[in-house]
């Protein structure tokens, strides 16, 4: 059981939503605007938000944003009838939990719900991982290498924070997908491999991240 916040401005949904999640024993509040969802999603712990992307007045890409890097260890359910899967990935990407499409049967977006739960929020408690030239700003997701600033997505963020906790030790691709993507891609997918080529690319030395090979990727601290 938890508390929860739907931010949805569909009367009809934002209930049916709510009761379902009542039904399963969970507080639920709700905002109808994109302006409310952000004021109560900062001024109060949630364990999950619930967010429409499809708000009356500011968009719920905008809300999931500033409520990710308010909160880097919120979890945020994103419900939308925006069919593009580029906004879904976006979404993923900017540090949504899930992200399910309308219309959707309530039995799965319950057992979703559970699901995420269950799980560790993510984000972290302390402030800086460092690892020898490398430090990384775990409340604002960006990088610091030998004083040098650098801004990384939310999934970025996330790959270099698995990789630099487990330093010289090598990560598999599955480990990688399950703890960075939540096992929401197809395990044969390269997404993996793309994000470590973006990582190279904004790190001080591309062999920082070292590939090992028929298993995955290592980092080395210099």
């Amino acid at each position: 059981m938890g508390r929860v916040l739907v931010v949805e401005d569909d009367d009809r949904i934002a209930g049916l939503v709510g009761r379902a999640l009542r039904a399963e024993g969970h507080v639920v509040d709700r905002a109808a605007t994109g302006t409310d969802g952000l004021e109560t999603a900062l001024a109060a712990e949630f364990d999950l938000i619930m967010l429409d992307l499809m708000l009356p007045d500011v968009d719920g890409a905008t809300v999931l944003d500033k409520i990710v890097r308010a909160r880097p260890g919120q979890r945020v359910f994103v419900l939308s009838a925006v069919p593009e899967i580029g906004a879904r990935v976006a979404c993923l990407e900017a540090g949504a939990t899930d992200f399910l499409g309308k219309p959707f049967a309530m039995a799965e977006l319950v057992a979703r719900v559970r699901t995420r739960m269950q799980a560790p929020a993510p984000g972290a408690q302390r402030r800086w991982l460092a690892v020898g030239l490398i430090s990384l700003d775990l409340r604002l997701h960006r990088a610091l290498v030998g004083g040098r600033q650098i801004d990384l997505s939310f999934r970025e963020f996330l790959l270099l924070r698995h990789l630099m906790e487990r330093v010289g030790q090598a990560c598999t691709r599955s480990e990688l997908l399950a703890d960075v993507w939540g096992m929401m891609f197809d395990p044969g997918s390269n997404v993996v491999d793309v994000y470590v080529r973006r990582l190279r690319s904004k790190l001080d030395d591309p062999d920082r991240v070292e590939t090992v090979r028929n298993v995955g990727y290592r980092f080395i601290p210099g």
